[in-house]
């Protein structure tokens, strides 16, 4: 019995020729397309002018949200323009026009500025609500490519991207009017972001999980405390540290050891327990201060956790104590930690 092969094994043939010549008319098409919607935003450049700093002043001194609105692929640059704003420190929501008008224009306010996006300038959807957003009291941009459109005609200020011929054979696909829309919602964004009190450390804030967010952390912020962090006098025996070790949260690898007046006196880690058994003892009752490290490396709190976790990889080391200006033990660093928030 004969097998068929599976669809998805079956060869399709290239609707392409091999041909030299037809590889050079896809590149040229590509390129047509490329070069069509460099030459609009490179347009648009010249075109901005007063509206655009009208509007980003408006922008810059909204005391709510900046609410971003578009439908269809307008939306899809609508909710990229409300993302950047947001993790650039500039509160902001999407709001889909349709939901807007089925009670989601509850999230507007009249202390908000609204974005509204449409190359037509006459999207149903978005004319639907305006009525609504001018009752409110919320302030209208629009970002369009119909400066006199009912859309425009209803905005506070009107960002105009120019009647763009869309690349393609048909010229209905929107193509470049979206490489506009998406370059002067750039524009708005970015220049909002230089022209405010704006820098690395609060982007690093609203990016915990980026590699800036990773390299403004501070130890403070990762190390462990309290009942997560086990301190004992250096006159303990070795057997109160094992059992202390193995008894508190998270299994810690060291115990850090304090002098009389609360300072550290140095540390004990795992390490040093299979030192001291392989070395023939057995007496655990023995002080800890007998075999514990007495000038261990720390880290203190306030300094940038890369720093510290570059100084564990230089010495080989699975924890630091971290220490106060007085050297009084406030917290532990520890390698497990350190692997979970991709330091290492």
């Amino acid at each position: 019995m004969s097998q068929t092969a599976p669809l998805s094994q079956i060869p399709v043939p290239s609707p392409l020729a091999s041909s030299a010549e037809s590889t050079q008319a896809v590149l040229d098409d590509a390129r047509e397309v490329l070069s069509t919607e460099a030459r609009a935003i490179g347009q648009l450049a010249d075109r901005l002018d007063l509206h655009f700093v009208k509007a980003l002043d408006a922008l810059l001194s909204c005391s709510g949200h900046v609410v971003v609105m578009g439908i269809g692929k307008s939306g899809f640059i609508a909710q990229n323009l409300s993302a950047i704003l947001a993790s650039t420190g500039i509160p902001s929501l999407y709001l889909h026009p349709t939901e807007a008008a089925h009670g989601d224009l509850g999230r507007v306010t009249r202390r908000d500025v609204v974005l509204a996006l449409s190359n037509s300038g006459t999207t149903e959807e978005l004319l639907r609500i305006l009525p609504a957003l001018r009752r409110i009291g919320a302030r209208l941009i629009a970002i369009t490519g119909a400066p006199h459109s009912p859309l425009a005609r209803a905005a506070e200020h009107v960002l105009d991207i120019g009647d763009n011929d869309e690349a393609g054979p048909f010229g209905m696909v929107p193509t470049t009017s979206n490489a506009a829309l998406h370059a002067i919602c750039d524009a708005l964004a970015i220049t909002a972001l230089k022209h405010r009190a704006f820098g690395t450390e609060e982007y690093a804030l609203l990016h915990p999980g980026g590699a800036l967010g990773r390299s403004l952390m501070l130890v403070g912020e990762l190390m462990r405390t309290g009942e997560a962090n086990p301190c004992l006098a250096e006159t303990a025996t070795i057997a109160e540290a094992v059992r202390v070790m193995t008894n508190t949260v998270g299994r810690p690898g060291a115990a850090t050891l304090i002098d009389t007046e609360g300072r550290l006196a140095g540390i004990f880690t795992d390490g040093d327990l299979r030192r001291f058994i392989e070395h023939g003892h057995r007496d655990f009752s023995a002080q800890i201060a007998s075999v514990m490290c007495r000038a261990p490396k720390t880290a203190s709190p306030d300094e940038k956790v890369h720093e510290a976790a570059a100084r564990m990889r230089a010495n080989g080391l699975d924890q630091l104590p971290v220490v106060d200006a007085e050297r009084r033990p406030v917290g532990l660093l520890d390698i497990q930690d350190l692997l979970s928030a991709r330091f290492l």
